[in-house]
């Protein structure tokens, strides 16, 4: 059995393995220049109401992180709401768990924030997601999501 991992916010020696999972997660975005990173980075750790969680494995890499976001709002009595973005466990630490401890530490983080709710978009098609989203407190028939994105570059010119 593995250690267990340690589940934390990350911190600036984690953008190496953060990107490296992100690169696992979407294989096909165009590389960030080094500095751009570093500036992204320094954004996300420099915005009170950003926060990367991590899971660090036996081995002292990141397997497995998932940012939470907070908004500000005006309806339910000013109560912000949280987002979590870009869950991503490595390849090879999957089925260990880490997924859903990082998914709790920051639901933790949200509700300790006073969110009055959490939203997290996941892929239509990804039922073994799905399912573990439901398992830490996710439902999928309270609200519906949708998703916009911006027009092709092509369409832009027309």
């Amino acid at each position: 059995m593995a250690p267990t991992p340690l589940v934390r916010c990350a911190s600036a020696s984690d953008l190496d393995g953060v990107l490296a999972l992100y690169r696992e997660l979407r294989p096909h975005d165009p590389p960030l220049a080094p500095e751009r990173a570093r500036a992204l980075w320094q954004e996300v750790a420099q915005d009170r109401h950003s926060r990367l969680v991590v899971a660090e494995v036996d081995d002292g890499r990141i397997g497995a992180t998932c940012m939470l976001a907070t908004v500000a709002n005006l309806g339910s009595g000013g109560a912000r709401i949280g987002v979590i973005e870009h869950v991503i466990t490595a390849a090879d630490c999957r089925r260990r768990g880490l997924a859903r401890q990082v998914l709790a530490h920051a639901l933790e983080l949200a509700w300790t924030d006073g969110c009055c709710k959490v939203l997290l978009l996941s892929g239509a098609q990804r039922e073994e997601a799905h399912r573990l989203y439901a398992a830490v407190g996710f439902r999928g028939d309270v609200e519906r999501g949708f998703v916009a994105k911006p027009p092709a570059p092509s369409s832009l010119q027309s």
